[in-house]
């Protein structure tokens, strides 16, 4: 054997197939394998077909930067997510999101090229690489914010677009798919309150973000309707230390809650571990319910009651969408299916004080 200088063996890329490997092969000239590759007339049907079984044969794939530097779709949409990367993996609502997006992009054999950045600032900056880069024929955007300058900068580069989660802005040529957040939370505050609940605290997501604002101001606006004074809203960065440490500090304040709704699975969960820490009975002193169904609210003990959804339904749409514009589709404004309230073991009436 012989010793390598940095002590580890080098493995040669294997080499990719050519046009010339193809006409090689299929015993004709480079220029009728282009023709028959490209679609473009110049050769027999009978001749097309065997070129066409030659490259699958030999695994041929059209080099997309090469595509792309000629004007044709690079076979690439994009998505960029700007939250702290550690809030990630516990979450289970971008991996059903993303298993939507990528079941309808597998079947129209486009890629998902995925990156995770520190903040809005360096997302816009990616769209601009991409752009210019031609990387990515499309992308889909998520985590619309409350003042959000990414439609207008997707708008400026004319680079198709969807926006996931907030109604359509008036006038820009950028797709939106949404949920009615409002009359989600509207439900859930309605179930609270059949059950006796007068002191409710909302544990929400990120701050900015529009679907967090519309979850806030639909609790207030509810509770006014209902003449409810003692709701509010807190904020964190979705992950289960900040959704234990909020709910921590509401069940210390003077006049701790009778229930207790969170923005998602995972702070739900590890809110009913503080409660269970603490002795405080679930749903007896205190009612839990998580805003997006999964595993975890289900194995959870008792069960949690949750809004349930189709997430990956719901990136279904988006990722349709975005395909629809790329094939010339007008800009649209496409409502998901309303999530419905599921009661389980976690919430009930509220014990007498």
């Amino acid at each position: 054997m012989t010793p390598q200088s940095d002590g580890a063996a080098r493995t040669t890329p294997a080499r990719r197939p050519t046009i010339k490997d193809i006409a090689r092969r299929a015993g004709v000239s480079e220029s009728a394998v282009s023709f028959a590759l490209n679609g473009r007339p110049g050769v027999s049907q009978g001749t097309r077909d065997r070129i066409h079984r030659v490259a699958e044969d030999l695994g041929w794939q059209p080099n997309s930067a090469a595509r792309a530097l000629s004007g044709e779709r690079s076979g690439c949409v994009g998505l960029v997510l700007a939250r702290p990367a550690h809030t990630l993996g516990v979450e289970s609502f971008f991996l059903q999101l993303v298993s939507g997006v990528q079941e309808v992009l597998a079947a129209r054999k486009v890629a998902l090229l995925f990156q995770v950045v520190e903040d809005i600032e360096a997302e816009c900056a990616v769209y601009k690489r991409w752009w210019a880069e031609k990387r990515v024929d499309g992308v889909l955007v998520v985590d619309p914010r409350s003042d959000d300058p990414r439609p207008e900068l997707l708008e400026s580069l004319g680079l198709p677009s969807v926006v996931i989660g907030a109604p359509a802005e008036g006038g820009r040529q950028v797709s939106t798919v949404w949920a009615d957040d409002t009359a989600a939370m509207a439900s859930v505050l309605a179930h609270l309150h059949g059950l006796g609940h007068r002191h409710v605290v909302h544990v929400a997501g990120l701050p900015g973000l529009a679907h967090t604002e519309r979850r806030i101001t639909s609790l207030r606006t509810e509770a006014g309707r209902l003449g409810l004074t003692a709701i509010r809203s807190v904020t964190t960065d979705y992950s289960d230390a900040e959704g234990a440490e909020a709910t921590r500090r509401v069940l210390d304040s003077d006049a701790p809650p009778t229930a207790i709704v969170y923005d998602n699975d995972v702070m739900a969960v590890a809110g009913a571990a503080v409660a269970a820490e603490r002795g405080i009975k679930v749903p007896g002193e205190l009612s839990i319910v998580a805003w997006d169904d999964s595993a975890l609210c289900r194995v959870t003990h008792p069960r949690l009651t949750a809004l349930v959804r189709d997430t990956s339904g719901f990136g279904r749409l988006a990722a349709e969408e975005l395909l629809a514009r790329l094939d010339g589709g007008p800009v649209r404004s496409l409502q998901a299916e309303l999530p419905h309230l599921e009661p389980r073991e976690s919430t009930g009436p509220p014990a007498r004080r």
